[in-house]
């Protein structure tokens, strides 16, 4: 049971990136799914969340109007869709995952049992 994260890059400056994360061994459905990040020299912190029913979500504010959340029909991709980066968007991304889970605002990072190895993502020119 793991999470594999893939389609982190190095991307200029007001360009988009979709992040990848397959759960491998076990299917999403019913599961709240979240993106972290951790830039250089920072704490982890959430982007972006799903509950596990679909009817609720949190985004932080910098996620706001730019990162888009979604699950796969087949319950078993998330994706994070990124566009407008700037380099302050800079880090390595984790998605997270938890049966049954919500999306508490903050998505403390307690409140996921499953993560992925991360991928980076480099925002320059």
């Amino acid at each position: 049971v793991q999470l594999v994260e893939s389609g982190g890059d190095l991307v200029q400056p007001g360009g988009s990136l979709r992040l990848s994360c397959l759960a491998a061994g076990f299917s999403l459905h019913q599961h709240a799914i979240a993106w972290f990040r951790q830039a250089p020299g920072k704490e982890r912190e959430g982007v972006a969340c799903l509950s596990s029913n679909d009817a609720s979500s949190w985004s932080a504010g910098f996620a706001k109007g730019r990162f888009t959340v979604s699950r796969a029909s087949t319950k078993s991709t998330m994706y994070l869709q990124m566009n407008n980066l700037t380099p302050e968007y800079t880090a390595r991304y984790y998605c997270a995952a938890e049966y049954l889970g919500g999306c508490r605002r903050g998505i403390p990072g307690t409140d996921f049992d499953y993560w992925g190895q991360g991928t980076p993502v480099t925002v320059s020119s």
